[in-house]
């Protein structure tokens, strides 16, 4: 089993800690891609709606005669190229949903997580919290890290504190970790876990061995 290094909040090195066979998983990159196409497409709407020149109300009197006027021959107000007329192939509301087994789903998201610990993207921190829940204490951890790019800090409870200490800075985006998923471990560079969400994920490991 794959073992990491645990730090503190000051990017001091406290000890380290034997990850399961969670976060060994094989790569599979379709799977993964299939997890976030799944997750984006569920979280589009699909209310957008015009309407056709048949579903416009009026224009059923011939706008002018058909010769004689040195203008185009029209036969409705209503025809697309007219103001307040329909839309050409008008989109109409749909059901963008997908569907994903909820096996594949967990497998994707492992690979995802298995795949930050190969690259040394993936970083735990014994205990995350913050003192005052000022901005300038989270400016601090990530300057301790040197995290120039995009973080997903993955917490054991909700600490308010925590939140709104990470809430003014556009680059850290904090997540309870039973809400976690694939595209949240995809989408950031860097995934900070707090020493209890990794020990959750080993728990899960470990109960579905027994129920095997």
């Amino acid at each position: 089993m794959p073992s990491i290094k645990v730090y503190n909040m000051k990017g001091q090195e406290t000890g380290t800690m034997e990850l399961g066979v969670n976060f060994e998983v094989a790569y599979n990159e379709a799977l993964i891609h299939q997890a976030v196409v799944t997750r984006l497409a569920n979280e589009r709407q699909g209310t957008k709606s015009s309407l056709t020149r048949s579903e416009v109300r009026g224009g059923g009197k011939k706008p002018y005669r058909q010769k004689g006027t040195g203008s185009a021959r029209q036969g409705s107000t209503r025809a697309p190229q007219w103001i307040k007329g329909g839309v050409v192939f008008a989109p109409k509301s749909r059901d963008f949903s997908k569907k994903m087994n909820r096996k594949a789903k967990y497998a994707a998201f492992l690979s995802a997580l298995s795949k930050k610990v190969a690259d040394e993207q993936l970083y735990v921190i014994d205990e995350i919290a913050v003192e005052n829940g000022k901005t300038k204490e989270m400016v601090a951890f990530l300057d301790a890290f040197k995290f120039d790019k995009t973080v997903l800090m993955v917490m054991a409870n909700d600490d308010v504190k925590v939140i709104r200490a990470a809430a003014n800075i556009p680059t850290l985006s904090t997540i309870h970790c039973d809400l976690v998923s694939t595209y949240d471990v995809v989408k950031n560079a860097v995934v900070v876990m707090a020493k209890e969400a990794v020990e959750a994920f080993i728990c899960v490991e470990e109960q579905e061995e027994v129920q095997e």
